[in-house]
């Protein structure tokens, strides 16, 4: 081998040394973050949910209002379309039963690669019936669902902040119908 040949091949092998590292660096930023574990905002606490600050985005009046089964109750307070191409949902989900209720499978749907990461919303849909659309959770690169996850029993009279990540519908598509196993649809309307 020449030494002009090496020189070429190892400065090739550094530039694809540093576009992997550049690539696996960009992956890992844009993952939503976390081990898939809820944050502390997520966790479950006792009250009626009203004493949880607002988050951003989230309007006083609930854009829906859905009871599922065994007195849970799924209240929908924010749907906050981003710049980044995605619309975030957000909520509590409350027992408003008078016993522990474990939260039904079903909601995490049954995509195997979302069922193996454990309880999640990873169920959840937004239907865009003007152009006939339907926008399933997001997933990172793991393949773990951009929703709350992590929880399976909520205790009588306590309640869950919740959010589900979606692709972005068009612009001009405001109004979606927002579907979850075991609840009612509903229609919401996406701002910003």
């Amino acid at each position: 081998m020449s030494i002009r040949f090496t020189t070429k091949a190892r400065r090739g092998m550094v530039a694809l040394t540093a576009a992997v590292g550049l690539a696996l660096g960009v992956a890992g930023c844009g993952g939503g973050g976390g081990d898939g574990k809820p944050d502390a905002s997520a966790s479950a606490s006792k009250g009626s949910g009203s004493d949880a600050s607002p988050q951003e985005g989230q309007t006083e009046e609930p854009l829906a209002e859905l009871k599922g089964t065994d007195g849970l109750f799924l209240q929908i307070t924010s749907a906050q379309r981003d710049s980044g191409g995605f619309v975030t949902v957000n909520g509590n989900l409350k027992n408003d039963g008078d016993k522990s209720v474990v939260v039904p499978a079903a909601l995490s749907g049954n995509e195997t690669e979302i069922v193996r990461n454990g309880r999640s919303l990873g169920g959840a849909t937004l239907v865009d019936s003007k152009s006939k659309k339907r926008y399933y959770v997001l997933r990172d690169t793991d393949g773990r669902p951009l929703t709350t996850t992590g929880f399976s029993t909520i205790k009588a009279g306590d309640s869950l902040s919740v959010f589900m990540q979606f692709p972005s519908p068009p612009a001009d598509a405001t109004e979606v119908t927002f579907q979850l196993p075991t609840f009612p649809t509903a229609t919401i309307t996406i701002s910003g």
